[in-house]
């Protein structure tokens, strides 16, 4: 099971928790509703947190991949100029 999943079900069981708390505690149901609006905002807003530091990370990630894969292609190149000089007029002998 992938950690995405088992944080969302996490998330999702403490939502759930929190809204049978708040619905079954002794309050009229105005201060209820408010209650729930107020909790599900903290959770959305913690939520909304994870996934940007989720994003960053992954974009962190590519970006450092894409600078190997440069450097990696710029290595290529100059072992491919140095071979093509080290050739007879600069050509493969196939």
């Amino acid at each position: 099971m992938s950690s995405g999943k088992v944080l969302l079900g996490l998330l999702a069981g403490v939502a759930a928790g929190a809204a049978l708390g708040i619905l079954l505690a002794p309050d009229k149901g105005e201060v209820t509703r408010k209650k729930i609006i107020t909790k599900g905002n903290d959770y959305a807003d913690g939520l909304n947190e994870r996934v940007s530091g989720l994003l960053e990370s992954v974009t962190n990630k590519v970006d450092r991949a894409q600078q190997t894969v440069e450097e990696f292609v710029g290595k290529g190149r100059t072992k491919y100029d140095e071979l093509k000089k080290q050739t007879p007029n600069g050509s493969s002998n196939s």
